[in-house]
């Protein structure tokens, strides 16, 4: 069967599997499958929209590795409008589907080099899909960092991997949450001093930062104190997207669309951009 064509019209798809992430129910990933062709071909890093009938559409990172083809996965915040008419979903019902969109994560500038993956809340969508696909093609990248951190343990995402991802020894990954909670015995602090106590080196190596804008703003810097230059660290600005497709100018930044330039971005390109970003 064919992939998706055209990035104007949805395509039908149809939710094969739910479940929450978190106790409070505010965060659900959605495993969904098309249902007139087969899963299309994607970039860590890049998104799609999915719409309901009457309600309206959302962009959302995608969350499989392109290296898993059975369905797409889609982690949801319930923030609005149709964040919440999705949750209320059962599995079986059928959504629309446009995409993949934008841009992705330049993995094969990465091989080759060291990684350093620096991840906050459920922006780790496409973190995940970033490092499924590395460690799929585990020889093709030197060492791989991952830090991951939360505001308590419960709202870290895909907690059964991240158990396994803790006991590889070709992968270093670190948890923090921002303050001590009863039965963590892990990391406690937010994540640009974390990193910096991490200290990560520079040295042949890209930094990818994915996360709530603030954690961004302070971890930047901690990045460049170490030595990573702005060409070398990658982040996705995907909150700023609408449309997707540069049509409707809610994500136009100076001569760029965020939704078709991006939504990844090297701090090189950013520094290019007009300062109201």
């Amino acid at each position: 069967m064919a992939e998706f064509i055209n990035p104007y019209y949805p395509k039908k798809a149809r939710i094969e599997r739910t479940y929450f992430e978190s106790q409070d129910r505010s965060l659900k990933t959605f495993d969904i499958k098309p249902v007139e062709c087969d899963v299309p071909s994607f970039i860590p890093g890049q998104f799609c929209e999915i719409s309901l009938l009457g309600y309206g559409e959302s962009p959302f990172g995608i969350a499989t590795s392109p290296t898993e083809k059975e369905f797409l996965r889609f982690t949801v915040n319930k923030t609005g409008f149709v964040t919440s008419k999705l949750h209320e979903l059962p599995d079986g019902s059928i959504v629309g589907v446009r995409g993949p969109l934008g841009n992705g994560y330049p993995v094969e500038k990465f091989k080759g080099h060291n990684v350093v993956i620096v991840g906050g809340g459920f922006a780790f969508t496409t973190l995940r899909s970033l490092l499924v696909f590395m460690l799929h093609h585990r020889d093709d990248f030197k060492d791989i960092t991952v830090l991951y951190g939360a505001r308590t343990p419960d709202l870290f995402l895909y907690k059964e991997e991240l158990a396994e991802w803790e006991k590889r020894d070709d992968l270093n990954l670190v948890l923090t949450i921002d303050k001590p909670y009863e039965g963590w015995t892990k990391k406690v602090g937010l994540v640009p001093p974390v990193l910096e106590e991490m200290a990560p080196s520079p040295k042949d190596a890209y930094a990818v930062v994915c996360g709530p804008p603030i954690m961004i703003r302070f971890t930047l810097p901690v990045l460049f104190k170490l030595g990573f230059s702005p060409s070398n660290i990658y982040t996705s600005l995907e909150k700023r997207m609408k449309c997707g497709i540069g049509k409707c100018g809610r994500c136009n930044v100076g001569d760029k669309y965020i939704c078709k330039d991006g939504p990844v971005f090297s701090f090189e390109e950013l520094n290019n951009l007009p300062e109201d970003l």
